[in-house]
């Protein structure tokens, strides 16, 4: 296992497994699946776009953002799966991130992200033209997000389609949300545009974030067994300092396994690697830099031979599972070392929150 630390480079030829992986899934029109048969969802084709930015393929992650150019609606918005994906069955319990698959849906989260995906990009490649280029589209996409918004702060999950009536929100969906909006702004400040109304927006989605739990998970069984739900507020930035830190420590114990990785659910023997990658972002937001170099060393055990990564990994029986190496995880590996050896100029994007409230 690799242990690196701020400032180490990263070892030569150590990601060309994952490098690989992504390169090999992406499509000619730039869509990126998940993996072999899998759906296309522009939130895991845009993290997978932005591994390939940080491991200098340029030219295929801008293949990936046109992609995306290309298939957003005239309202803004994407839709949230196209294709097919492996099935799986109750008993696998892996519904996080995938509410209601094989349906049409306008996922609010899912159409942000692009904001996330082209301030990521621009921090690297710091080319302005590009970034106007990808302007409108970021914009179209905010105005489709910000249009969910309640009077309370919380931003509805999804469009309001005939397969999505219910009027909820989702903690780990809003969290990513608010972080898109924070580089949805920079993008506006960069270009000179207006951006008080996402600035208010997002302030008030973090108080809804922070004060306001009676205001998601209103309609539905409580995620709160997922981990996501535990750190994602802390990796977006919407609790940090102190705070942060005491969130991380509460659940620590329950959602963390020692030696291997961060649990997608509490009460299942399985880490998942790109939610382990995530976990490592957010403790350095929270200053925890010694726990977050350890978690991500952990994670390197799961490649399989080819150097790309297993999605996560079973430890009671011992066994990969499932059997699928996804673009999004080996871009989540890819994006936290980044984040923790601060290699390019985008690594502080996921190591510490950038831009203060609009209240603050």
């Amino acid at each position: 296992m690799t242990h690196l630390t701020y400032g180490d480079p990263i070892p030569e030829d150590f990601f060309d497994g994952a490098r690989s992986r992504i390169l090999d899934l992406q499509r000619d029109n730039g869509a990126i699946p998940w993996y072999d048969g899998g759906v296309i969802d522009p939130w895991n084709h845009t993290e997978a776009a932005m591994g390939l930015t940080v491991i200098g393929e340029i030219e295929r992650a801008r293949l990936a953002f046109r992609y995306l150019m290309e298939t957003q609606l005239k309202d803004g918005s994407w839709w949230g799966q196209l294709g097919s994906a492996v099935p799986f069955d109750e008993d696998d319990h892996y519904t996080g991130g995938d509410e209601g698959a094989g349906k049409p849906i306008r996922d609010t989260n899912f159409t942000a992200y692009i904001a996330t995906g082209a301030w990521h990009h621009y921090l690297i490649t710091r080319d302005r033209q590009w970034l106007g280029t990808i302007w409108p589209h970021v914009e179209a996409a905010m105005q489709f997000v910000v249009a969910h918004q309640s009077p309370h702060g919380d931003i509805r999950w999804a469009a309001n389609d005939p397969h999505t009536p219910e009027d909820d929100s989702l903690i780990t969906g809003s969290s990513s949300i608010y972080k898109s909006l924070e580089c949805a702004i920079h993008i506006a400040q960069e270009l000179g545009k207006s951006s008080h109304d996402w600035a208010a927006a997002r302030t008030r989605l973090g108080e809804a974030l922070r004060d306001k739990p009676h205001r998601f998970d209103r309609t539905w069984e409580s995620k709160a067994r997922y981990s996501m739900d535990w750190y994602y507020p802390v990796l977006a930035g919407v609790i940090t300092g102190e705070a942060a830190r005491r969130r991380l420590a509460s659940k620590w114990d329950i959602f963390v396994a020692e030696g291997k990785g961060c649990r997608c659910v509490l009460d299942q023997p399985w880490v998942t690697v790109a939610e382990s990658a995530e976990l490592v972002m957010a403790l350095l937001v929270a200053g925890e830099r010694q726990k977050a170099e350890a978690l991500l060393s952990w994670q390197h055990q799961w490649r399989a031979d080819c150097g790309a990564y297993w999605m996560g990994y079973q430890f009671v029986e011992n066994v990969a599972w499932p059997a699928e190496k996804p673009a999004w995880t080996a871009a989540a590996v890819i994006l936290a070392t980044d984040a923790v050896t601060g290699t390019t100029p985008a690594s502080r994007l996921f190591a510490e929150r950038t831009l203060a409230e609009a209240a603050e």
